[in-house]
């Protein structure tokens, strides 16, 4: 069975919509052989800017990313899984709640890695901001 970090259960499962799949690969290492930090925020602000795009209706940029700490590291092999939610939504931005989860290599074992709420501005072609529409109806 996994480790439990502090404020995370065995049984937790991901939150929000899977938004982005990818492998961890041995180019994305740092000298220890983990993968880099960067990396998966990377993935996490590509999944946040897929899920603020769907939102806004267009084009959206990051602006801040709250605290992020990383429970767990990913290694190479790992299938790093990326969930996204929409918090809130104001005039022009939104605060976008991003999980990151390993599938560990050659294992069953899913575990949430890092976690943090980036806040996106909805932009206009001249990259100004635009007023997010209201959500649209399925």
């Amino acid at each position: 069975m996994p480790m439990t970090e502090p404020g995370l259960q065995p049984e937790e499962k991901p939150r929000g919509a899977l938004t982005v799949r990818t492998i961890a690969m041995p180019a994305d290492t740092n000298a220890n052989g983990d993968i880099f930090g960067g990396w998966v925020m990377s993935r996490m602000d590509q999944a946040g800017g897929i899920a603020g795009v769907d939102r806004a209706q267009g084009r959206v940029v990051t602006i801040a990313v709250e605290a992020m700490t990383f429970f767990r590291p990913v290694k190479v092999g790992d299938v790093l899984s990326v969930y996204t939610t929409v918090e809130s939504v104001g005039r022009t931005s939104m605060k976008i709640y991003v999980e990151a989860w390993a599938k560990r290599f050659r294992t069953t074992i899913h575990e949430k890695v890092t976690d943090a709420t980036f806040t996106f501005v909805a932009i206009d072609e001249e990259g100004r901001p635009r007023p997010v529409p209201p959500p649209a109806e399925d």
